[in-house]
């Protein structure tokens, strides 16, 4: 069954339905994501086979990544000559040329948009960045090797060294790429790697958008269904092989719960207040956002659309972070945190005999907090109350002073040592090391629930929630007695959001000790 959906513009009789489009359920206003595009159901998602099929983009290029970082490294071990008459090589100074390799090699990459499925499946450009990556890579592990190698002998591996180098990983680097061009051809082809869709807007301009989406797209979309708020009863079950799957109401609950990629607005520019109030909705969501520009009036340069197949879409909101900087946040995440796991381990066993000897119960307590796309984790903590006081949904804060806080628990709520458990989170993946602080389900400000109290709350839940952020190394942390603290931690959230790198994730790493010694709004 295509994509093409037959809608009729408001005021006309829909078509009879066919055997190439045939009628459609249509589903209730006030249904779960779970029923409007439930993976068992065959008319909202193309069958269970295709939903089990489905490759995840970031996974993909995580994939690349991952093995750009083991290249680097390991096709410099491999081109390591021994020459008679040189003195055996410094193990730790190599260690140190070859990361510093990698790092810039894989810097270069990201800077030339090689992690993204579009780069992935061209592998003339993928070549081009590797060349360019290796040599600017090599170019810096020279000098390094220069400034910092002691032994004048040694340095008569530099030419022999780089040159086997620059083959070698060149070699390994353009078989991989041509096997990851080859999948990521097959899988768009066969629709693995089509992104979640929903189109806003059921009349002629949302025909024609699918339409030419579906002979141009090559599988880049698959489109789950449509929200309009105008069309009758008649025309929501002649949706021609898409459901209807509600009005503007019901978009931010449906994206948030079928996990929605892209967002096509098919409504005309002029519809000012129509668009105006489904951008209310959206800017919060972790979506891509797009308005179609087939047969617009309006016209741009061509570097102004953002092209899928051979239709027009203007770029009106981008997810925080791409397929990218996703992989290279979630790698530096998990390595770095494993990392502090197995040097802090005696820290932590330490605490937790702390906590075991100071009050009765359990050394770690698990919180319900807001995670990703305002999906629910436990948060590992260690305990810091007593265990008949716990607090799961923090229904009520720590203040000053507060009567179910252990001595114990209080010294390492002051310097956040009860947090550390959550590394553990961070391996498994609900939260990264740097990002907005996740908060518990039904905390408060001044007496009202978070959401309650400032508007644009759940924007903050665009990214994954971290253990530090840039609200918290900014002196807002800790009890929020007031409106103001909530609504100066979500402006410092989507500060961190709109101008996020890894550069800034090191800086609020290297900032947060500090930031926990001198705090003075923790209990």
């Amino acid at each position: 069954m295509g994509l093409v959906a037959k809608f009729s513009p408001p005021g006309e009789t829909p078509p009879e339905p066919s055997a190439k489009f045939p009628r459609q359920r249509e589903f209730p206003v006030g249904a779960s994501a779970h029923e409007l595009a439930d993976p068992a159901a065959p008319e909202a998602d193309g069958g269970p086979e295709l939903v089990k099929s489905r490759i995840s983009q970031p996974l993909v290029v995580g994939a690349l990544l991952l093995f750009d970082v083991v290249n680097f490294p390991l096709s410099g071990l491999l081109a390591l000559p021994s020459l008679a008459g040189v003195p055996p090589t410094d193990a730790a100074l190599d260690a140190c040329g070859l990361a510093a390799a990698t790092m810039v090699g894989i810097l270069v990459l990201h800077r030339r948009w090689s992690y993204t499925i579009r780069a992935t499946g061209d592998f003339p450009r993928q070549g081009y960045s590797l060349l360019l990556a290796f040599v600017t890579a090599l170019a810096a592990w020279a000098g390094f090797f220069v400034l910092a190698e002691p032994d004048p002998t040694r340095l008569a591996l530099l030419r022999p060294w780089g040159l086997r180098w620059l083959a070698l990983g060149l070699a390994m680097g353009l078989l991989g790429r041509a096997l990851f061009a080859h999948w990521t051809a097959l899988w768009t082809r066969e629709g693995r790697l089509a992104r979640r869709t929903v189109v806003v807007g059921g009349g002629a301009r949302a025909l024609a958008t699918i339409d030419r989406v579906e002979k141009s797209g090559r599988g880049a979309l698959r489109i789950l269904g449509v929200f309009d708020d105008r069309l009758q009863p008649r025309q929501r079950v002649a949706a021609g092989g898409l459901p209807f799957l509600g009005a503007f109401a019901d978009l931010e609950r449906f994206c948030r719960e079928a996990r929605v990629d892209l967002l096509i607005v098919a409504l005309p520019l002029y519809a000012e207040d129509r668009l105006l109030e489904v951008l209310r909705q959206l800017w919060i969501l972790p979506v891509d956002v797009r308005i179609s520009a087939l047969g617009g009036k309006l016209a741009l340069r061509e570097r102004a659309y953002s092209p899928i197949g051979d239709v027009p879409f203007l770029p009106l909101f981008d997810k925080p972070l791409s397929d990218g900087s996703i992989a290279l946040k979630c790698l530096f995440d998990r390595a770095l945190a494993l990392v502090l796991i197995v040097v802090l381990s005696p820290l932590l066993a330490l605490v937790a005999l702390g906590v075991k000897f100071s009050s009765p119960g359990p050394a770690l307590f698990v919180q319900t907090r807001y995670g990703f796309n305002n999906r629910s984790f436990g948060a590992l903590k260690f305990r810091s109350m007593h265990v008949a006081e716990c607090d799961a949904d923090a229904n009520r804060l720590v203040i000053r002073g507060d009567s179910r806080v252990t001595k114990f628990g209080a010294f390492l709520r002051r310097a956040s040592l009860d947090e550390l458990p959550q590394l553990f989170n961070v391996l498994k993946g609900d939260l990264s090391l740097v990002g907005p602080r996740p908060h518990a389900m039904k905390a408060k400000a001044a007496g009202m629930i978070y959401e309650q109290a400032v508007e644009g709350y759940f924007a903050r839940h665009r990214v994954k929630p971290g253990m530090t952020g840039w609200a918290q190394i900014n002196g807002w942390r800790g009890e929020t007695d007031t409106v103001e603290k909530i609504e100066q931690r979500l402006a410092h959230d989507l500060y961190y959001i709109d101008h996020w790198s890894l550069w800034l994730d090191i800086k609020i790493l290297a900032r947060t000790p500090f930031a926990v010694l001198t705090a003075k709004n923790a209990y």
